[in-house]
């Protein structure tokens, strides 16, 4: 079955659909990829939409494939499979998963931040869950053990967990609603520390990097910290509006008599918060960079340039996958 010459062999799937130079475009692509509802999709669907993906990139097409259907199994394809190893990605790991896995923790860390063990408890929690989410969107397709694994998972949550016990012990005698943001202070701290330890496979042998056509170029080191120092960026900017905003309306409603009336309503109007500024800080900080990033030739090691140079003595930017 070739090209229906109603659907054109030169639609690009392999990139996003919007122009992913302007923020706007970059938006409205992480506003797909990240669309919570990508989760109840079944394994038939995801494997159909991987079909459609692939028999397209080869050259056939289902007959009476419109332009829309193709773009909506490409994300479908997105939401579920990895960029770089084309495997099918855990489940909770996914970018479609953030806003329901972050409502529900971030909710709990921010209600039950007053005792030591709750504190403790929903940081290993939400470390947990980022450790999965890091090693789920790494950049690359380099193998990582279970050892390794296992050494930055626990690297990682330990980390952060005493970094939020140790935030928390400064704030006692300062006013409640500081230690209202311990939490967010806890999180950026340790997504310093959860995303290159779960990455640091990638900081010591590279992430590929390739031309402008896809092309493999060689691995780099200097590309794969320019990629971490991104995600760790966009991660803070994407905790930061649901763990500084409700803070101050719950600060608020707790004077109130209604909340005192109703005390059981407080971890759900908490989640309720949280929930709607993850809706639009998930996608809006994912769109900060291009996942599909760029850099000059000239600023990588000086071995991979020779190698490059070899290959293309004129190419003056390369480009990979920066991770999520």
């Amino acid at each position: 079955q070739k090209m229906s010459p109603s659907l054109p062999a030169t639609i690009n799937i392999r990139e996003p659909r919007w122009d992913q130079s302007t923020f706007q475009g970059r938006a409205k692509h992480f506003f797909m990829v990240t669309d919570p509802r990508n989760l109840l999709l079944s394994g038939a669907t995801l494997e159909e939409a991987r079909r459609v993906v692939e028999d397209y990139r080869a050259g056939t097409v289902q007959p009476g494939l419109t332009e829309d259907q193709l773009w909506r199994a490409k994300y479908i394809y997105d939401s579920a499979f990895h960029p770089d190893t084309g495997e099918k990605m855990i489940l909770v790991g996914r970018m479609s998963a953030q806003v329901p896995m972050n409502m529900t923790i971030t909710g709990c860390m921010l209600t039950f931040y007053r005792t030591t063990p709750a504190v403790l408890f929903w940081q290993w929690v939400n470390q947990s869950f980022n450790a999965i989410v890091n090693y789920t969107n790494r950049s690359g397709d380099a193998p990582i053990t279970p050892g390794q694994l296992g050494t930055a998972y626990v690297s990682a949550t330990t980390g952060a967990v005493v970094t939020a016990l140790g935030l928390k012990s400064l704030t006692k005698h300062l006013p409640a609603i500081i230690g209202r943001y311990v939490p967010f202070a806890a999180v950026a701290a340790a997504n310093c520390i959860n995303i290159p330890l779960m990455r640091q496979r990638e900081l010591k042998l590279g992430i590929p990097v390739t031309d402008e056509n896809g092309n493999r170029l060689g691995e780099s080191t200097a590309a794969a910290q320019k990629a971490i120092f991104q995600v760790v960026v966009s991660r803070i900017g994407m905790a930061a509006p649901a763990m500084a905003i409700p803070p101050v309306i719950m600060n608020m409603l707790e004077k109130r008599a209604f909340l005192k009336r109703y005390p059981y309503l407080n971890a759900p109007l908490q989640v309720g918060l949280v929930g709607l500024c993850l809706v639009f800080a998930t996608p809006l900080c994912c769109a900060l960079f291009p996942q599909k990033s760029s850099m000059p030739v000239g600023n990588l090691e000086p071995e991979v340039q020779d190698q490059i140079r070899k290959k293309d003595p004129w190419l003056e930017t390369v480009y990979f996958n920066k991770g999520l």
